[in-house]
């Protein structure tokens, strides 16, 4: 099932994002790529406007689309004509936390995941953004790590 992403949404409730960064649409779009790599899944990520509206060459990848709205318009805007546009709306996951996107992607019958659970699922997904566990050492190693410190005294 395709996601069609509120990016700036997305980026606010992302741990070690934020709206601030310069880089913060291409680090976002970086982990959904990854993400979807995982998933062999599809997204579309839709942001406000930004120097040039439409669809981001660079940023853009097989899996991954990226979209910026036009100017004067918003991403909200994008994301509802998409959903119009689209043969099967309920073939859709819309990925917000914003209320009116919710609403209007569960009106045209897409699926709807909050920011904060689809943030949950890439974290769930990756095991490199899971915690790390402590690596364990064997009684034997340990011996040797002390004794290696012992002849440096």
């Amino acid at each position: 099932m395709p996601l069609l992403i509120d990016g700036h949404n997305l980026i606010s409730r992302t741990p070690g994002l934020s709206l601030a960064d310069p880089d913060d649409e291409a680090e976002l779009v970086r982990r959904i790529r990854q993400y979807c790599r995982r998933q062999r899944g599809r997204a579309t990520v839709v942001f406000d406007a930004g120097v040039v509206g439409g669809r981001s060459g660079a940023l853009s990848t097989p899996e991954v689309e990226v979209v910026f709205a036009p100017s004067g318009r918003r991403a909200d805007d994008v994301i509802r004509e998409r959903l119009g546009r689209a043969r099967d709306p309920a073939g859709w996951t819309v990925v917000s936390s914003d209320r009116e996107i919710q609403r209007m992607a569960r009106q045209a019958g897409a699926r709807v995941v909050s920011s904060e659970e689809f943030v949950a699922q890439m974290r769930a997904s990756s095991p490199a953004l899971q915690e790390k566990q402590t690596p364990r050492m064997s009684e034997d190693e340990i011996q040797e790590w002390l004794d290696l410190f012992r002849q440096r005294k």
